[in-house]
């Protein structure tokens, strides 16, 4: 993220500003779980999109004009995040439904995912006659939808969480990663990084070539598990022979992007 990111704000409401910037500094936990989902062969998550800022200059007045609206089916390269436009615009005349979408990480305003908590299988008689419903996904992150809610009477957020079909739990308390209180550890490392170090492990080794492969934005795969924090595929990378000095088209280097998304587990072991 840039030392001095630019918040496009449409009023002053210094508790939304900051649910803005804590959606910036966080953004990298979702991009973390939605490369994982991209790999799953059965999807985890419910809900997955990111909210932006989209502005225009009034033609009479000269002011901008902002409206917040999401995207989704996302993309990062550690710099923009990607995506298509899933709201209908109510004043913006430059941007439709299903237009793609690239701005840089500090016009985004919020993010959320959503999964259903596991549950213990219910077999026999608990299951005949078990009256408990199927538990409600749970949302993460929801920056701004959490400083909304937590504007609201409890009546309102009933039904505004009916409404969305998600639980959203506290609004003092807004969690970032999969089963954060039950498993601390999540914030440093996604358990699907851990679990998967053998595997990846042979598949490099049966596919050598992906060591040096870049994509259209110059990235090695090196660069992107750095961006998605993975502190076990990039060990496994550097054992390998990843050359941890490959700058992207943009020149930056893997160490670069630990440092710009703030992943201080990775820093470490990305230095010479």
């Amino acid at each position: 993220m840039e030392n001095n990111p630019i918040f496009f704000a449409d009023g002053s409401d210094s508790r939304m500003m900051e649910a803005y910037k804590r959606a910036q500094e966080t953004f990298k936990y979702f991009w973390r779980e939605q490369s994982w989902e991209y790999r799953r062969i059965i999807p985890a998550l419910t809900v997955s999109c990111v909210k932006i800022a989209f502005y225009q200059e009034d033609p009479e007045t000269g002011e901008n004009i902002v409206e917040h609206m999401w995207i989704n089916d996302i993309d990062f390269d550690g710099d923009h995040v990607k995506g298509y436009l899933i709201n209908e615009p109510n004043e913006l005349t430059h941007i439709q439904v299903g237009d793609y979408v690239n701005v840089p990480l500090n016009e985004i305003s919020d993010w959320l995912f959503a999964i259903t908590p596991a549950t213990k299988k219910q077999t026999g008689l608990s299951k005949l006659f078990s009256s408990s419903a199927e538990p409600l996904p749970k949302a993460y992150g929801g920056f701004t939808i959490q400083k909304m809610r937590s504007d609201m009477s409890p009546a309102e957020r009933k039904d505004h969480d009916q409404a969305w079909q998600l639980d959203f739990g506290d609004f003092n308390d807004i969690e970032v990663v999969y089963e954060q209180k039950e498993k601390p550890e999540n914030l440093i490392e996604h358990p699907m990084s851990r679990n998967m170090q053998a595997d990846f492990v042979k598949f490099l080794k049966d596919y050598p070539d992906e060591l040096t492969h870049t994509d259209e934005n110059g990235l090695t795969i090196l660069h992107k598990e750095t961006i998605a924090g993975n502190l076990s595929s990039v060990e496994v990378l550097l054992t390998a022979g990843a050359d941890r000095n490959l700058k992207t088209s943009s020149g930056k280097t893997a160490l670069d992007f630990a440092r710009q998304l703030n992943w201080e587990h990775l820093i470490p072991v990305l230095v010479n």
